[in-house]
């Protein structure tokens, strides 16, 4: 088959106009599918059901005598630390568990330092400027909370191994306005790409300008694989920070947010000890505690590590199938056109698909009047946006298999069309 480039004026209009057929058609399916966030379908939801009755009638004690009905025990219950830190790969003693949003702990980690500084250090607020790196493209939601702070965020290109390391080395030791980096290190949001060895422990041996600097590592996927063998792994950031005499430079975050139920799971923060020392002063001003039942609940259900293992991999049974299905998709149909990249994850929640520069607000836009609604495209940057207008974020984890297929069929015939377009005006 050729490619498009390889087509003749002619051939591209005989192209165009059978995929304006297909798509009317499909204009007219009455498809109404909302996979514009990467939520868990209902099927992943159910495998965690039997939380609601695991605690029955128990007295809600903990094994040190802590009753979970009550006030108390600011940092969460040791049972909860043990889980979670065996689920990143930390000490329980250096672990906070919180509600149920990582995303909040973030935001408010972020407002402490505008408002009280880190460790000592100016408050943000009273600086001149405020600068953040972001490894592109990324997760929106980390964007939007820099940018509400008004935090000026620059792009860091993403490679196969991670984040270009040559630029955030060259960068946070050149710039004390430099704060912080966002990193989801595993499985990353959007494109599936776990950092290197190399790359991992490069962050650890940074030399920042600024004391305050901080790494925020959120390992939203640390345990979300598709496969049982073929999985990625990922050096432990705060042993290598420790080891290389940078022990309060990253803040590791993580939720179970896609484990068990969006909304209703347990996040936690693991860091130095200095740095959870300079957090616990401000917790013990804010709350008397998060919901320790709800800690207690996940503890029950789990056990330990090996249930959670057991648990996430039901959730790969369902999630498997689907990512397969949209990248033999993408190989059948546009690998040999030249119309687009993407990377085959072994994880995660997303398939990054970047298009031909200047189409990918076209496709979404080409796709939604289908009735398919993607996530904006931009979105995967800051201030939403994208400077080739390429990157498209696919999320096919909310979507039943045959409402996928279909999801999936609209979606090729608007890069098709779409890149068919471009080539066609370029020609005149």
């Amino acid at each position: 088959m050729k490619s498009y480039q390889e087509m003749t004026r002619e051939e591209l209009l005989a192209e165009q106009k059978a995929l304006k057929a297909a798509y009317k058609k499909r204009e007219q399916s009455g498809l109404k599918l909302d996979m514009s966030r990467g939520k868990p379908s209902q099927e992943q939801l159910d495998l965690s059901m039997d939380m609601m009755v695991v605690l029955g009638n128990n007295d809600l004690k903990c094994e040190d005598g802590t009753d979970c009905r009550n006030y108390g025990v600011l940092d969460g219950i040791w049972e909860a630390k043990v889980l979670l830190g065996d689920m990143i790969e930390c000490y329980p003693d250096n672990i906070i568990i919180y509600g149920n949003s990582s995303l909040n702990v973030m935001y408010d980690t972020i407002s402490r330092s505008m408002s009280h500084g880190v460790m000592g250090s100016t408050p943000w607020c009273k600086l001149d400027r405020v600068k953040w790196l972001c490894p592109v493209p990324g997760y929106d939601r980390h964007f939007t909370i820099t940018e509400y702070f008004g935090i000026e965020m620059i792009n860091v290109p993403m490679l196969p191994t991670g984040p270009d390391m040559d630029l955030v080395e060259k960068l946070v030791s050149e710039d004390e306005a430099i704060k912080g980096i966002w990193c989801v290190p595993k499985y990353s949001n959007p494109q599936g790409i776990t950092y290197s060895d190399e790359t991992v422990r490069r962050f650890a041996r940074l030399k920042p300008a600024a004391r305050d600097f901080r790494i925020y590592w959120d390992n939203a996927y640390g345990v979300h694989h598709l496969y049982d063998i073929d999985q990625d792994n990922l050096v432990e950031i705060l042993a290598e920070c420790k080891g290389a005499g940078n022990p309060d430079m990253v803040y590791k975050f993580c939720s179970t947010s896609k484990i068990t139920f969006p909304g209703s799971g347990i996040a936690a923060l693991a860091t130095s000890l200095n740095n959870l020392e300079e957090i616990k002063k401000q917790m013990r001003v804010a709350t008397i505690g998060h919901d320790k039942v709800n800690q207690l609940r996940h503890v029950c259900f789990f056990k330990d590590i090996y249930g959670m293992t057991e648990h996430m991999r039901k959730h790969a049974d369902i999630l498997r199938p689907k990512f397969e299905m949209i990248l033999d998709t993408f190989d059948r149909e546009l690998s040999e056109l030249g119309v687009g990249n993407w990377i085959r994850p072994k994880g995660g929640y997303f398939i990054c698909f970047e298009a031909m520069e200047g189409c990918a607000k076209a496709i979404v836009a080409m796709a939604k009047g289908a009735g398919l609604v993607l996530t904006p495209a931009g979105a995967p940057f800051p201030y939403g946006k994208d400077p080739k207008d390429s990157v498209i974020r696919i999320a096919p984890t909310y979507p039943s298999l045959e409402d996928l297929t279909m999801a999936m069929d609209i979606f090729i015939i608007c890069v098709k069309l779409v890149s068919i377009n471009k080539l066609l005006r370029e020609m005149q």
